[in-house]
């Protein structure tokens, strides 16, 4: 039996899954990928093949179908389709590691009880994350359930880089800086010398830009500094969140506003950002088509490119200079005319675009001697699976010992 593995990404109504097989070389094979959206309301199920082709699609009316209905089915369907195949690992994508994890874990109900203690820290994002996890262990105990965190990559910065100016004590009781979208910038860091060798040993700074963003310096593939820091909230304006923000502003909206905390969160965590600035929209192709004509959109769109390059310069001063540009995730793969803008800043740092190769989609989109920039896609699934079989290989190997 072909072993394959199924890499998960929970939202709150929303799972995401790609299916891996075992496939003689060195990396697995994608074999199926599709999501279920709508869950707890109207659900939908969609599977598609490697190249993207619809193999099923399902529709429930509104009774309840939640998570642990969207999991069993999944399991169901890969049953259906196995063809010689057997489910050996399921991966989850968990926002928060803390500071204990650099690397991925398998996941029982102890390391459930720890990681719980991470949801204030990224409440969009934690609880949904465990919530398969939580099911897998119940519903299918003997398949192993790897959690695979995105704060894991940055353990690996200076500690200076993961620190704040505040009382011993409350570093002690865990207030640091993480970083996050790990599995992103762990998976381009690994395919940067099939780009160009140079980047793999280099000064490279890396831009995962959709409705979550932030930016990474690497140096020889390694995170030097991150603009995330204890939540998910912080660094740079993403689709609905506010990015860096001075904390009396907080204090602000609890004293003066008579803001709840949970109503003060809400706001900074689902109505700001390129929503709340545009007060039109999180998404970036929308506020294009409306920029011309709407100048709350055309304004959020330079807030957000002004913080990329401005926190791109406090990068390129932790690592010393830059060697590299990497624009990756939604925005950053698909967007042309941000990454113009963007480059449209830097002309101080060496790099200058080549717009022919911007257009096309690259994968290099800069000219001359200096810097280069890239489009390089991210796949943070790919990144869950690599992480799986090295924490069942490590296991295997203390069994035999």
């Amino acid at each position: 039996m072909t072993p394959v593995y199924i890499a998960l990404n929970a939202g709150s109504s929303s799972l995401k899954f790609q299916i891996f097989e075992e496939s003689g070389d060195t990396e697995p094979r994608l074999i199926f990928k599709g999501l279920f959206e709508g869950l707890g309301n109207s659900p939908h199920f969609v599977a598609r093949d490697s190249g993207g082709t619809i193999l099923d699609e399902m529709s429930w009316g509104p009774e309840q179908f939640g998570h642990e209905e969207a999991l069993v089915h999944l399991v169901s369907w890969l049953r259906k389709h196995q063809d010689g195949r057997q489910l050996k690992a399921i991966g989850h994508r968990v926002v928060h590691g803390g500071a204990a994890h650099s690397g991925p874990v398998l996941a029982d109900e102890a390391v459930l009880a720890e990681l719980e203690t991470f949801v204030p820290l990224a409440p969009l994002h934690q609880p949904y994350n465990l919530e398969p996890i939580r099911i897998s262990l119940r519903r299918l105990p003997g398949i192993p359930q790897v959690a695979c965190f995105d704060t894991a990559f940055h353990r690996s910065q200076p500690e200076i880089a993961q620190m704040f100016a505040l009382p011993r004590e409350m570093r002690e009781r865990g207030v640091q800086r993480y970083g996050f979208h790990g599995l992103s910038y762990e998976y381009i860091a690994s395919v940067l010398g099939d780009y160009d060798p140079r980047l793999a040993s280099g000064r490279v700074i890396v831009a995962h830009l959709g409705n979550g963003a932030s930016l990474c310096a690497l140096r020889s593939g390694a995170s030097i500094a991150t603009t995330m820091g204890f939540s998910a909230l912080d660094g740079l304006p993403m689709g609905t969140r506010c990015g860096a923000l001075d904390p009396a502003v907080v204090f602000y909206m609890l004293r003066e506003m008579k803001l709840s905390p949970e109503e003060a969160e809400r706001i900074l965590y689902t109505k700001s950002g390129l929503l709340g600035v545009s007060g039109l929209s999180n998404d970036m192709r929308t506020l294009r088509s409306k920029a011309v004509v709407d100048a709350d959109a055309r304004r959020a769109i330079e807030l957000f490119v002004y913080r990329i390059t401005r926190e791109i310069g406090s990068l390129i001063a932790a690592l010393g200079g830059i060697d590299g540009l990497v624009f990756t995730a939604g925005i950053g793969e698909n967007d042309a005319a941000t990454r113009v803008e963007v480059m449209a800043r830097l002309p101080w740092t060496g790099l200058a675009l080549d717009e022919r190769a911007n257009l096309s989609g690259g994968p290099r989109i800069s000219t001359g001697s200096g810097p280069t920039a890239w489009i390089i896609p991210t796949n943070e699934e790919l990144m869950i699976v690599r992480q799986m079989r090295s924490v069942l290989s490590a296991a295997q190997t203390r069994l035999a010992s």
